[in-house]
């Protein structure tokens, strides 16, 4: 099904996304107004994660001509159904468990063989039981908290939990101050670098201020 909607019409979906849904009970209505109200998404989460599961392959993908080559999905074939049940508020993402339980039960309607959910909602593990009861593979993400012990969720063991790991490579960035102080950083680190200079930088300022 291609659920028609704001910003997302008939040539939308397409031999790659060949379904679109989304499930807009239990949030603020309030909040409409901060998102498409279709299938389309508005701050990049969906598309990310669906670039993740299911991205054709690119070549001559770099960020910022670092770690250059070639980027491709988990299943650079596959066909992508669409669920959104993630909602912008503004400050944060809003999603209710009457989105996901219903978006879980029209993929076991269409069919479908893969559910990848970044996504967590508590109430919703019985819901992927039922999916999984249905011969659907689930996987779920297993959240951005941690290192530290006890912080993953989406545990239920009829599910697969993927969480985050590190990588072999290192990014240095380098960084020229205005007294042309350089300093190198790996990249992963680039923003803490400057919100502390730039911290320091402002309290040197107040500091200032108040001496004047």
């Amino acid at each position: 099904m291609c659920q028609l909607g704001q910003a997302w019409g008939p040539t939308n979906c397409s031999r790659k996304i060949i379904g679109a849904r989304y499930y807009a009970a239990g949030i603020e209505k309030a909040d409409f107004k901060k998102n498409y109200m279709s299938a389309r998404d508005m701050i990049g989460h969906g598309t990310h994660t669906a670039s993740i599961a299911a991205g054709a392959v690119v070549d001559g993908v770099s960020v910022h001509g670092l770690a250059t080559g070639v980027a491709r999905g988990g299943a650079p074939r596959a066909r992508l159904a669409v669920y959104k049940v993630i909602w912008n508020t503004g400050n944060s993402l809003q999603l209710a468990s009457a989105g996901v339980l219903a978006a879980l039960d029209d993929a076991i309607h269409d069919g479908v063989d893969i559910l990848s959910l970044s996504i967590h909602a508590d109430e919703d593990s019985f819901g992927a039981l039922h999916a999984v009861q249905k011969g659907i593979t689930i996987v779920y993400a297993g959240g951005n908290d941690g290192p530290r012990p006890q912080v993953i969720f989406n545990t239920a063991p009829w599910v697969i939990t993927a969480a985050a790991s590190k990588i072999d490579r290192s990014f240095p960035t380098t960084i020229t101050l205005g007294n042309k102080q350089t300093l190198v950083v790996n990249s992963r680190n680039t923003i803490s670098w400057l919100r502390s200079i730039l911290h320091i930088g402002y309290d040197y300022c107040l500091h200032r201020k108040q001496e004047r």
